[in-house]
């Protein structure tokens, strides 16, 4: 029996979570939380295990926001979720989160030790899993760069030794926070929040280093000229030790969550849709459903962004009195995408398919070739990503027999599709349709210059554009980190949990990173700053030990 057959699931879903009816409500609730991606899960289990009884709501057919699966034509593919990093030890902050969240019944699953591989044009460099290893790796490939190499761990060492000081201000209190913003500035390094190209290019001038070091800018949209050092530090250190990936498929992570919120008394809904979020003097005072009904409830957490937050959900007026509007304008939305799903009747291991990602870009020069693409849509794709979910996932030949599925993600700004938006989804006519699959023909030649076995192999393809993560996501531009990492981003003091307006809480990666373990710390940061002493002790059990 299928995974899908286990689920009692048609073919072209999988779904998690319970379908809404207000009639299904066990009203009162303590929380009510808006959205069920990683961020909203977390707060949700990490409140249930504090005793609160908590409701979260998801507009979407099945839960776990950028965690959740689909299926089609008989595959299975992640949306989101392409490897995690830290989850090879049980000691580590992320595995011991994760652990509390899912009742440890997650398991996880490693990667090739070479985890991710780095192609610059015809040349190919792998990262090795490993700080040892990482390093030995590095120097073989740049002889003489050693020194450089050194000074850029010993930097991520130092980049995430200054975190917690980071998360710590943004759910203190504001005297308390100020204080802590002082300590902060006397023990950061200068240079945490620069460019991460500026601050490279500070310990050496070899640009094929360089490119190699940040050749996973794809994990936050944003290419090495325009991120905060900051976000590139996390994202490096946080898979030194290698990539793993939920056994059973990305939607085991809210499948094994879920419970976790019930256990308290709680409930996730699917095709639950807010219309608003409801302030009464002040402050909040529950939502208003799609269908009319209003649940009544003082303390109100939304995992939609900050863009849904404030621009759709609250009360324009509101929103205006509290300077929201006007802070919305000091950030930007991050990048959207193109995703190819590939579906190929044979095994990953008969078809030779890695378990190791593969970032494929034309050259070094990534600002240049990002630009020359903006510009010009017939250009080389600047990042071409290639992940093999059923390869990284041991259940998948149990779960899907004879069957292989393959991922290309590459930039796909909205822009391009946005003359589309208006019309109904799977139904946008036949020139919205026809380049779409010019993307998907070219994604393609990209796989066969590199597996050039699979020509002619596959079975079945799909592509996503920006409007599906419009439609499905909620993303009004189809973006898919939330906000964009740039220095500017890290700046803003009022991206934390507590908002102004009493009662109303922000989770998920717009709090803290991008990211499924970023958000789920934002998650983990918003039930600390909600719950109150026992908030912070649940808190000091995971970031202290």
């Amino acid at each position: 029996m299928t995974r899908a057959e286990k689920k009692g699931l048609t073919p072209s879903t999988v779904r998690v979570g319970r379908r809404y009816r207000a009639n299904r409500l066990d009203e009162p609730y303590d929380a009510v939380i808006i959205g069920s991606g990683m961020g909203g899960l977390t707060t949700a289990a990490l409140l249930s295990k504090l005793g609160w009884k908590v409701v979260v709501l998801e507009q979407h057919y099945t839960a776990g926001g950028f965690t959740h699966t689909y299926a089609r034509n008989g595959y299975e593919w992640d949306v989101g979720v392409h490897y995690i990093g830290d989850m090879g030890a049980k000691h580590t902050t992320a595995r011991r989160l994760f652990d509390a969240i899912t009742g440890e019944r997650l398991e996880w699953a490693a990667m090739d030790h070479h985890y991710d591989r780095i192609v610059l044009g015809d040349e190919a460099f792998d990262l090795v899993a490993g700080p040892k290893a990482f390093r030995e790796e590095l120097v073989r490939r740049f002889p003489g760069e050693d020194e450089a190499i050194d000074r850029y761990l010993k930097m991520l060492r130092q980049a995430g030794g200054a975190m917690p000081l980071i998360t710590l201000q943004k759910i203190l209190p504001k005297p308390a926070a100020k204080a802590t913003d002082w300590i902060r500035r006397k023990r950061e390094p200068e240079w945490l929040n620069r460019t991460t190209r500026e601050v490279l290019e500070s310990i050496t001038d070899n640009q094929q280093l360089i490119a190699v070091l940040t050749g996973q800018w794809g994990d936050n949209g944003l290419p090495p000229a325009e991120s905060s050092f900051i976000i590139h530090a996390l994202i490096a250190g946080h898979y030194l030790h290698g990539g793993y990936y939920p056994v059973g498929g990305a939607s085991r992570m809210a499948e094994n969550i879920i419970p976790e919120v019930q256990k308290g008394g709680g409930e996730v809904f699917t095709y639950a849709s807010v219309e608003d979020i409801l302030i009464e003097k002040d402050r909040a005072a529950g939502v208003r459903m799609a269908d009319g009904h209003e649940i009544r409830c003082d303390t109100v957490i939304s995992d939609a962004g900050v863009f849904n937050t404030f621009g759709k959900l609250v009360p324009e007026s509101i929103a205006r009195q509290h300077g929201y509007h006007q802070k919305l304008e000091s950030v930007q939305r991050s990048m959207s995408s193109l995703c190819l799903y590939i579906g190929i009747e044979d095994t990953a291991e008969n078809l030779g398919l890695p378990k190791t990602n593969y970032w494929i870009y034309p050259h070094e020069d990534y600002e240049t070739a990002v630009q020359t693409f903006l510009d010009d849509p017939d250009a080389e794709i600047p990042l071409v990503y290639i992940s093999f979910p059923s390869a990284k996932d041991p259940d998948f030949e149990t779960d899907y027999p004879g069957r292989a599925t393959i991922e290309i993600v590459a930039p796909g700004p909205y822009d391009w599709f946005a003359e589309w938006a208006d019309q109904p989804w799977g139904k946008r006519g036949e020139d919205y349709e026809a380049l779409k699959e010019r993307f998907a023909q070219r994604l393609l030649e990209y796989l066969y210059q590199h597996f050039p076995q699979l020509r002619g192999r596959i079975d079945y393809y799909e592509l996503a554009t920006p409007l599906s993560t419009q439609y499905f996501c909620w993303y009004d531009q189809g973006e898919i980190y939330g906000l964009d990492h740039d220095p500017s981003r890290f700046q803003q003091e009022w991206l934390k949990p507590k908002t102004s307006i009493n009662g109303l809480w922000l989770t998920g990666q717009d709090v803290l990173t991008c990211g499924v373990v970023g958000a789920a710390m934002g998650g983990l940061m918003t039930t600390m700053a909600v719950g109150g002493l026992k908030g912070w002790k649940l808190g000091k059990h995971f970031l202290v030990g």
